[in-house]
């Protein structure tokens, strides 16, 4: 939809605007199938305006997704107008500021943005199942051994497959490991709560100095680790062991998480599995869908699973395929 389009349906919608004042820009987001807009309708009042693909089933339940969270005290844009039938939403404007944009700055001011992202997350781990089936027909099919086993199939498929070129015989070999099939099938019997799906650094708004989530559509009920681990060992900002852990220690000990016996022994299971997920995206998006600015995340990544699968059982010989990739591929 062109923007002339974009800003005619503002209009419609929003008519208190003076017309002549509003202005609408793109806004490049990740590797999204729906587009970004910011509308200035006054010098000092902006929105987003999301256009999305309605044939995509996640992306129409969005709105009813943000409701959910804004009623249940979890920051999120608010959302302003939904026109379901064009596939417009002009919601609430954060700002610019992710928390991957303060990357470069000292530990002491990026702890705090991140203990206020744990925040929210742990608002979300620790709703109760009543609120979850409240809002179970608008999210996406929960995590389960399929999704695990999916996860691991789409990184052998785009990351060892496509970009690394690993042959379809060691490829097969590597899916059809026993222990990688445990894996799934003892994440899935753990008790679920629900998660963001994508909780890393680019998905999580800071604004006014407090955690913002955003881009929350593939929430789903799932383990609480797997989002640990998306923020954790994200692939988009590198974290040193000690902040990490710090990080960890937060979660487990200020937001009432979880603190079971075996949590550390879960999240490197989920990190493990968030990180496969990462890569088959990163291989997707790169040599199928022409972003291939996701590729140059494929060397941090990689190096991340390596770390995670060191003391995972049963995984040895892809622990030796990951050790003897090449640091660039031509």
């Amino acid at each position: 939809m062109k923007t002339d389009l974009l800003l005619r349906q503002t209009r419609i919608h929003f008519p208190r605007f003076d017309a002549t004042d509003i202005e609408i820009s793109a806004i490049e987001k990740g590797g999204s199938d729906r587009k970004f807009y910011r509308v200035r309708c006054s010098p000092d009042q902006t929105l987003i305006l999301v256009k999305y693909n309605t044939e995509r089933e996640e992306n129409r339940h969005y709105v009813e997704i943000a409701r959910f969270l804004d009623e249940n005290s979890i920051r999120a844009p608010k959302i302003y107008f939904h026109d379901a039938h064009e596939g417009l939403i002009w919601i609430e404007d954060m700002g610019e500021r992710d928390l991957h944009s303060y990357r470069h700055e000292a530990w002491l001011v990026r702890r705090a943005f991140y203990e206020s992202a744990l925040d929210e997350a742990a608002k979300l781990h620790q709703l109760p199942a009543e609120k979850i089936a409240s809002i179970r027909q608008n999210l996406p099919a929960e995590f389960t051994a399929v999704l695990y086993r999916w996860e691991q199939q789409y990184f052998f498929e785009n990351c060892l497959g496509r970009y690394f070129k690993i042959d379809s015989s060691e490829l097969a070999a590597l899916g059809d490991l026993p222990a990688l099939d445990d894996i799934a099938h003892r994440l899935e019997d753990l008790p679920r709560h629900l998660v963001h799906r994508d909780f890393q650094s680019q998905n999580i708004i800071i604004r006014n100095g407090l955690a913002c989530l955003i881009d929350f559509q593939g929430m789903r009920p799932g383990l609480p680790q797997y989002d640990l681990a998306s923020l954790l060992y994200d692939p988009y900002v590198v974290l040193s062991d000690a902040e990490r852990s710090e990080l960890l220690s937060y979660y487990r000990r200020d937001c009432g998480g979880d603190n079971g016996e075996n949590f550390d022994e879960v999240l490197k299971l989920c990190a493990m599995q968030r990180l496969m997920q990462a890569l088959g995206a990163y291989g997707f998006l790169g040599l199928i869908k022409g972003q291939t600015a996701f590729l140059s995340h494929i060397p941090v990544a990689i190096k991340s699973l390596g770390a995670v699968m060191k003391d995972i059982p049963g995984v040895d010989r892809l622990r030796t395929v990951l050790h003897n990739l090449p640091s660039t591929v031509a």
